[in-house]
């Protein structure tokens, strides 16, 4: 596996914590009426989660959509580890 390659693969785990991250304490602020200050934490990691797909080397078409299956897969383990919810089929 080239480095290219495996750059891109860390910059999508990453782009995935940060996006689901950020997302999850935006709703626990709004939803579950936690501290005004987990949703500007929130807030900030989404921005991060804006910046991260601009260190990609590869073209960015190609490298989002590839991006959308890591989210999908993320968002199944973080619901798994942290809400407690098992996949199923």
């Amino acid at each position: 596996m080239s480095s290219a390659t495996l750059q891109s693969i860390l910059f999508f785990i990453v782009a995935g914590l940060l996006e689901i991250g950020g997302g999850y304490l935006m709703w626990l602020w709004l939803r579950e009426k936690w501290a005004w200050w987990v949703g500007a934490l929130g807030a900030f990691i989404i921005i991060l989660y804006g910046v991260v797909p601009t260190f990609q080397p590869a073209n960015f078409g190609r490298v989002y959509a590839a991006y959308g299956g890591v989210f999908v897969v993320l968002s199944i383990f973080w619901g798994w580890a942290i809400d407690g919810v098992k996949p199923d089929i």
